[in-house]
């Protein structure tokens, strides 16, 4: 039976208001034009491989390009003042490891940004994992014999980080201080260009990303010494923590996640609807999968809950920033 002029009057009406309700239609329609999601550091590491999973899921949910910039230098602090003061609209965001929004506060007297008002949590995207790797020409193996090694051989060994105050340069200045050491500190602008010196020898170790150094692990081109944090990684199940070779210091304990933020000015209807997004791309078997198989547990909460998780584990990033004595400005 056609419907009436009525029906369709109400009908539209109806729909009407529930187009104008709806979270798609926040904020001006948010979003209708491409997103700008920015990672500190060079393409090839952990945060780049992250951020192109998260960009292509939320470009196919929110129907527009979702465009990785990268955005490298200063140990995090290019790319992380870029989007703190960029406009608060919710096309700028910053897909961050913990180092720009924790241990950076303690490293510089004066960062241009302050992560605690001039950003917000979007969501957490995964917690990667690190482990202790060395080139195949150091002949060891466990951590152990590792600090036997390096005591043999006073100013032979470097530590590669992909940035001053990372997690790799916090470990090299405390191990120099807690073993007696002698070690060096060589800072790279991202994994990618850091895991190539390690195979080839140009240095002898890193903590880096599961994320970055599993093929070359796998490979053999590199060897796995300890895992940080309380658990082994499901991808190198053989690989014994720090804990469980009696090492069970802070500082090889402490895990903190990627996360997605945006400008502290941000309206809360769009950061909302961005982690409502985040978190069902997160949430897909595939991507799921695709993020555990580089070494990594997915996340994907809620802005709050993200929010929680970094007053959290900020007071012990900074500590233990604090404890290594590493200043940078």
């Amino acid at each position: 039976m056609p419907s009436s002029p009525i029906d369709i009057a109400a009908a539209c009406a109806f729909t009407a208001l529930g187009m104008a309700a709806s979270p798609a239609h926040a904020q001006n329609g948010y979003p209708d034009k491409p997103i700008r999601l920015v990672v500190q550091y060079q393409a090839g590491g952990s945060a780049d491989t992250m951020a192109r999973i998260v960009s292509q899921g939320l470009a196919e949910r929110l129907h527009q390009p979702v465009l990785v910039d990268n955005r490298s230098g200063a140990g995090g602090i290019i790319g992380t003042d870029y989007v703190a003061k960029s406009t608060p609209d919710g096309y700028t965001l910053l897909l961050t490891v913990p180092g720009p929004i924790t241990a950076n506060l303690a490293l510089y007297k004066n960062l241009p940004y302050d992560p605690r008002t001039d950003l917000r949590m979007v969501s957490d995207i995964a917690l990667p994992r690190t482990v202790l790797a060395v080139t195949p020409s150091v002949p060891v193996r466990n951590f152990k014999e590792l600090i036997a090694a390096i005591q043999a051989a006073p100013g032979k060994y470097a530590m590669g980080s992909w940035g001053p105050g990372t997690q790799p340069h916090q470990a090299q200045v405390y191990m120099d201080k807690a073993y007696g050491l002698k070690t060096m500190h060589v800072a790279y602008k991202g994994e990618a260009p850091m895991a190539v010196d390690l195979m080839s020898g140009v240095i002898q170790m890193t903590i880096g990303s599961v994320t970055t150094l599993l093929p070359h692990i796998t490979s053999g081109k590199l060897h796995a010494l300890a895992m940080a944090g309380p658990t082994r990684s499901r991808m190198l199940p053989h690989v014994p923590t720090f804990a469980e070779q009696g090492y069970k210091d802070e500082i090889y304990m402490v895990t903190a996640p990627i996360s997605l933020m945006a400008p502290a000015k941000t309206p809360d209807a769009i950061v909302e609807r961005l982690g409502r997004e985040v978190a069902a791309v997160l949430h897909e078997p595939a991507v799921r999968r695709r993020i555990e198989e580089l070494g990594a547990d997915p996340i994907g909460n809620t802005p709050g809950e993200a929010a929680a998780a970094y007053t959290a584990y900020l007071p012990v990033m900074f500590k233990l920033t604090k404890a290594t004595g590493v200043t940078l400005d």
